[in-house]
């Protein structure tokens, strides 16, 4: 007992002492906690919400801005808009098929959404290869109608193979239920039972039944890592040829994994930031990536909001490690506030240098934490000179983020894109923002 209580009181002063060295190397920035959402708000009508994607990926639109400056091609067309020996940063999350439904006896139905793993997996990673049984973090549609303890069952045919599947409500928390998911026979993996029992989740404000075709279309072409509940939608406009070409234009790719939790689509209905909580997300980096980022430092494009997310993260991470050397692993994770009390002047290339350090020091060849990184206006990015992103919903936390980048031009950029018919949200057009 003595041990453990000399180890909480350790663990407590190394984040007073990082506290105290962030804030004699940093500068005060503005702090977006009072920011009224209300501010950032503009009229979408309905119709210009894009509910099928384009036949094909790449032919979709592209708005370009620099410098206060906007205008247009298609999106196979990008290559002509990057400059050469730069590096695109994808974020290559597979969206899991997370919708599940069961049929009470009385024919009541309950939807499932699966969120994220229970804390005792550690990432999610390891909550998919589970077997026999997991417990997940889940939303639940018709929640009244399904007693505490009751069992659910849903009966499926994976490949000609009966397969028992069942769910038991265990608790209620502030944003969720625990939900114990079991299986028979028990040698499949919580992956392989959602890819054979799940739905697609849609977002919400695509008002319709998923199809066939959205198992495709609503993940990019270089999905890897299962993990999100939305894609990362920047990314599909991407076709393996333009990606291809891309590389013969000297066009570099790294991949990093944020796996989009359902809090991307989390409305913000407090009047300011200050009474928002950010949802955290596992982001997945390697000491390849790393490296490549060092190489690359002042040419990186990020290629949608939640590689821009993971990008920034990794440089508070390299901050934390600069100012702390012997950092322990579980204070890597990047609270929604850290970049906004105390600002770095460390510059990136020293951050990712400082990272790399810490990584060999502690024999690690990847780092898989959580990030609640809120980037508003007040925010200074750290680590690209642009963006590719598609057009996002009113009061939005990645609204947010594009007014962060470009200021108040993002009225500009999307009163433009709503006069000239550009098609808006997930299955919509993309925006290339060059800073």
């Amino acid at each position: 007992m003595e041990r453990a209580k000399t180890g909480s009181t350790s663990c407590k002063k190394n984040k007073v002492d990082l506290q105290k060295q962030l804030q004699q190397l940093a500068v005060k920035v503005m702090n977006p906690r009072e920011i009224s959402i209300h501010d950032f708000t503009y009229h979408l009508p309905e119709e210009r919400i894009a509910k099928f994607p384009l036949e094909r990926r790449d032919d979709s639109r592209l708005l370009i801005y620099q410098h206060g400056s906007i205008s247009e091609d298609v999106f196979s067309q990008i290559d002509n808009h990057l400059p050469a020996n730069s590096l695109l940063v994808f974020n290559n999350t597979k969206v899991i098929e997370a919708r599940l439904l069961f049929q009470k006896p009385t024919g009541g139905m309950v939807e499932i959404f699966c969120l994220e793993p229970h804390e005792m997996y550690g990432d999610i990673t390891n909550g998919m290869l589970q077997t026999g049984k997991v417990l997940w973090k889940c939303l639940i549609g018709g929640a009244g109608k399904w007693k505490h303890g009751q069992v659910l069952q849903n009966q499926i045919e994976p490949g000609g193979e009966s397969l028992l599947l069942e769910a038991r409500y265990l608790e209620k928390l502030p944003d969720c239920f625990i939900i114990e998911l079991s299986w028979n026979p028990a040698h499949y993996s919580f992956a392989e039972i959602l890819h054979r029992a799940g739905l697609i989740p849609l977002p919400p404000y695509i008002k319709r039944i998923p199809d066939k075709s959205d198992s495709l279309r609503y993940q990019t072409v270089y999905a890897k890592e299962d993990g999100s509940v939305a894609a990362p939608t920047a990314g599909l406009h991407f076709t393996v040829e333009l990606l291809n070409r891309l590389l013969h234009k000297n066009i570099h790719q790294a991949f990093v994994s944020l796996h989009v939790g359902a809090g991307t689509f989390k409305p913000v209905k407090s009047d300011t930031m200050n009474k928002h909580e950010m949802h955290a997300e596992f982001i997945h980096v390697t000491q390849s990536t790393i490296e490549q980022l060092l190489k690359y430092a002042g040419n990186i494009f990020a290629i949608g909001t939640t590689s821009l997310r993971t990008l920034e993260s990794i440089y508070w991470m390299g901050v934390k490690t600069r100012i702390y050397p012997n950092l322990s692993e579980s204070a890597l994770s990047i609270g929604q506030w850290e970049a906004y009390d105390y600002t770095s002047e460390i510059p990136a290339q020293q951050a990712l240098e400082s990272l790399l350090d810490w990584m060999l020091k502690n024999k690690r060849k990847e780092i898989i934490k959580k990030t609640s990184i809120l980037i508003a206006p007040g925010y200074k990015v750290k680590m690209i000179t642009g963006l590719v992103t598609n057009f996002h919903q009113p009061q939005s936390t990645l609204l947010l983020l594009v007014a962060a980048l470009i200021g108040d031009d993002w009225r500009k950029v999307y009163n433009y894109a709503l006069e000239n018919g550009f098609r808006f949200l997930s299955y919509g057009d993309g925006c290339l923002l060059k800073l």
